[in-house]
């Protein structure tokens, strides 16, 4: 027979959160989303639905907790599984706030950097002759020298005007001081590649001035990371808005680079003398009569022989003076102990890698004169 004990009974068997209070004399409980409860129709009881939404009454032993054991635990167990719920939601939001905090603090701590206007005129020229300096390749490879050359004379006059124009107009940026001497440098390493390939250059006045760049290119990627502020993220490296380290070319680099060019532009004029499309161009006959004031083809060897030791030797002091001049790269920053012992390591690594260069081009040298040797005698 059924009792109100086991009407207790079956409801202290239920989720505590089903019964979160018992209701007073006319109240009604909560709607309750636990499974559904049936109590036996009894005089005791009323019905529950079977969807558990709603308890219309329940018998009088329910309504006074303090005649019941059981009732006075289902009290007290949704009250500490309420409770527990509460330190669950705060123990969840408190690695939250921390995280929130500890990000705060970090960006505070990252150093601003001014922001430069990179697109204007001069970067623009430097940035149109980077862009023509594969096309010049292409073109020397190909044996097109007629347009090779003209593209050579286009990239020399951007250089000298972007120069003049940034310094006219007071455009001068940290962006451009590393960009521009890095088209040089792109411009020089592909001519002098597509020179050697086409045997027009010798292999070891190519290897010097390929390994001279390569030294500094080297040392410019250390400089550029060491002297980055932190974070120092892939894209921070290659955002050249954010400058941390300038570049001041030395007066011996500054002439050996106008060596460099006037012996690859008088390379590029000497073989316009093999392009019939050159020869029978308007300027044809200023080019036989520069060969005829030479002394003819022979002439013109002794001249490009005499300049190639020049810029042999320049190249060979320009990358050797940046290993000892302090001057030559200024990294920015307030850090002066910090400065110093990177600006030590980028010299030591142009020193190490330069010199390196320099032994090999000497024996590439040394063995072009053995095979010279040779085959004069023969």
């Amino acid at each position: 027979m059924y009792s109100p004990s086991t009407a207790l009974q079956s409801l202290s068997k239920c989720k505590p959160r089903a019964i979160p209070r018992l209701p007073g004399s006319r109240q009604s409980l909560p709607p309750m989303c636990s499974r559904a409860l049936l109590f036996p129709s009894s005089p005791y009881t009323t019905y529950v639905s079977s969807s558990c939404r709603r308890v219309t009454r329940l018998p009088s032993v329910l309504r006074y907790p303090s005649r019941s054991l059981e009732h006075r635990y289902a009290l007290t167990t949704s009250s500490s599984w309420r409770s527990k719920q509460n330190q669950s939601n705060n123990a969840e939001k408190k690695p939250l706030l921390e995280t929130a905090k500890l990000t705060a603090t970090l960006k505070a701590k990252i150093p601003t950097l001014k922001h430069e206007q990179v697109l204007n005129i001069p970067n623009l020229l430097t940035f149109s002759r980077l862009f023509a300096t594969p096309v010049i390749g292409y073109l020397i490879v190909n044996d097109h020298h007629l347009w090779a050359f003209s593209l050579f004379v286009y990239a020399g006059f951007s250089d000298l005007l972007d120069g003049w124009i940034a310094r006219r107009w007071n455009l001068q940026t940290v962006v451009g001081s590393v960009i521009d001497p890095m088209a040089d440098k792109f411009l020089m390493t592909t001519l002098v590649s597509c020179l050697a390939i086409n045997g027009s250059l010798s292999l070891p006045l190519a290897t010097l001035i390929l390994g001279r760049d390569a030294s500094l290119a080297t040392a410019a990627i250390y400089f550029r990371y060491a002297s980055l502020p932190a974070p120092k993220t892939f894209a921070r490296y290659w955002d050249f808005s954010l400058p941390s380290a300038e570049v001041h070319p030395t007066t011996i680099s500054k002439l050996n680079t106008f060596l460099q060019l006037g012996l690859i532009g008088t390379t590029m004029a000497v073989a316009l003398l093999h392009d019939p499309s050159a020869v029978s161009s308007p300027a044809g006959g200023l080019l036989l009569a520069l060969q005829d004031a030479l002394g003819g083809p022979d002439g013109v060897a002794r001249v490009k022989d005499v300049m190639g030791g020049v810029v042999a030797a320049t190249t060979t002091y320009s990358g050797l003076s940046y290993a000892w001049m302090k001057s030559a790269v200024k990294i920015l920053g307030d850090d002066e102990a910090l400065k110093r012992k990177q600006g030590f390591r980028g010299r030591m690594i142009i020193a190490g890698t330069f010199g390196s260069v320099v032994a090999l081009a000497a024996a590439l040298w040394y063995r072009e004169l053995e095979r010279r040797e040779e085959d004069r005698k023969a």
